[in-house]
């Protein structure tokens, strides 16, 4: 393990200490907020803490166990050598788990998010894998114990959505889905296809995290048109007998966000603010990623719209991730909601980069 990552442990450790005396500290444990974001905290930092003091009790063990090298007896130092083998195998394992514990979180990952799915070039097919594409997360989140909400959807002429906007409540949902981001792409025969030809359809994807209130985006009043209207059905049939559904324009950046989700004209915008507000702190976050995205080069979870990500190819029943070059042909059960066999490669690929990234500083 080299001395960066060393020192790194050494300063976890020290932070570690510090929050078990605060955390018994009266005053933080009035104060319920700063109790339960110190704790959270204290929680992280535990398993990386265990985890490296395993690591320096087999350190130990192999230190000890080189002392009897120069024994006379050769059983003796068999032994010895055969605890320093075993010793060293262990600490390569542990290090690599420390390496990853150490890596920085993402402060959204356990958020709900917003997903937007928006038919791209195709026309009618694009619409229709929108709705595919619909059906794809929402599975997921079923098969995860997630809850679905659709908050607004423009419908297609021949079925699926010109534009469908939903709410994903789930533990961890946004750390599963954040690389969804991006361009994707459909390539099969339409069913009004006579002669068999195969069309290439694309539709965007966002992932957006649900913002909580204490991390609110300010937003000015003065800033915002404010329009009411009668849903289109979405919600129901009782939300066509009232004007509840919400539109809300964002002046200065000509950001337009809608909800008709409840027949509540109240509920409706708070979702709406809401829903600006990830907006908005997302336009703020793509601004960062697009002025580092020349030094990457990975591109995955880097937000960009007009990156093709993934392609879905039916004649092939193939799945390919075009970010890490990975190719699955098990397009049926991703469509279904299997996505962790592509989500998971996703993480690893991204956990990886970072942990090449912690490495170079380290040196």
């Amino acid at each position: 393990m080299n001395p960066g990552i060393r020192e790194r442990l050494q300063q976890a450790r020290e932070r570690f200490e510090e929050l078990e005396q605060l955390l018994a500290s009266p005053d933080i444990i009035n104060d319920r907020r700063k109790f339960e974001q110190l704790s959270r905290e204290y929680g992280e930092l535990d398993p990386v803490i265990r985890l490296w003091q395993q690591y320096q009790d087999t350190e130990q063990a192999a230190t000890e166990a080189g002392q009897l090298l120069d024994e006379s007896d050769r059983d003796m130092r068999q032994m010895a050598e055969e605890e320093i083998r075993v010793a060293e195998e262990q600490q390569e394992d542990m290090s690599r788990r420390l390496q990853t514990l150490l890596l920085p979180r993402d402060p959204n990952d356990e958020r709900n998010i917003f997903l937007e799915v928006r038919a791209g070039t195709g026309g009618q097919e694009a619409g229709l894998f929108a709705g595919d594409l619909l059906r794809m997360y929402s599975r997921y989140a079923e098969r995860r114990g997630w809850k679905v909400e659709i908050m607004s959807a423009q419908d297609s002429e021949a079925g699926g959505y010109r534009e469908v906007i939903a709410r994903i409540i789930g533990q961890g949902a946004y750390s599963r889905l954040k690389f969804e981001s991006g361009t994707h792409r459909v390539q099969r025969i339409p069913a009004t296809e006579s002669q068999g030809r195969i069309h290439t359809s694309a539709c965007t994807v966002a992932i957006l995290p649900e913002i909580d209130e204490v991390d609110h985006v300010d937003i000015d009043a003065n800033d915002l048109r404010i329009d009411t209207y009668r849903s289109s059905g979405a919600g129901g049939q009782h939300v066509n007998t009232t004007d509840s559904a919400i539109r809300i324009t964002h002046l200065p950046t000509g950001i337009v966000v809608e909800c008709q989700d409840e027949r509540s004209q109240h509920k409706n915008k708070a979702r709406a603010m809401s829903l600006l507000s990830a907006r908005l702190l997302e336009a703020q976050v793509e601004q960062q990623r697009s002025e580092r995205a020349a030094e990457r080069k990975l591109q995955v979870g880097s937000g960009d719209r007009s990156e093709r990500i993934r392609t879905y190819n039916f004649p092939q029943g193939r799945v390919t991730d075009h970010r890490i070059g990975l190719t699955l042909y098990d397009l049926d059960n991703i469509l279904q909601g299997s996505l962790d066999e592509v989500i998971d490669p996703l993480i690893e690929a991204h956990q990886a980069e970072l942990l090449d990234e912690m490495t170079r500083q380290a040196h």
